[in-house]
């Protein structure tokens, strides 16, 4: 149970750094090349990065998170012959003509 609760706290922290440093690059990214680009746009500050990541996640990415459930929904019911003709299916479909010939 400790382990369990030093992981957690160890990803806890990781996160915060992560959003941190990302907040950052923002703030960097948006203060040289947005600011540039328009008179009317003024510089942001360390809070007003991490408003506009936030903001963005929630317009462009949402908080459902990526469990890769899209993947695997479904594979458990294929059986063996199908798993193999969809995969095949799919390496068809990338090779070149070449290959068909």
């Amino acid at each position: 149970m400790k382990n369990c609760k030093s992981k957690c706290a160890a990803f806890a922290a990781l996160a915060v750094v992560c959003i941190a440093a990302l907040s950052y690059v923002v703030m960097l990214l948006w203060n040289h090349v947005v600011v540039s680009l328009a008179d009317g746009i003024h510089a942001i500050d360390y809070c007003h990065a991490v408003g506009l990541l936030i903001l963005s996640r929630i317009l462009f990415g949402g908080f459902r998170g990526r469990h890769g459930h899209h993947r695997h929904c479904g594979s458990e019911a294929m059986t063996a012959d199908e798993q193999e003709k969809v995969r095949c299916g799919l390496f068809n479909r990338f090779k070149s003509k070449k290959d068909a010939e």
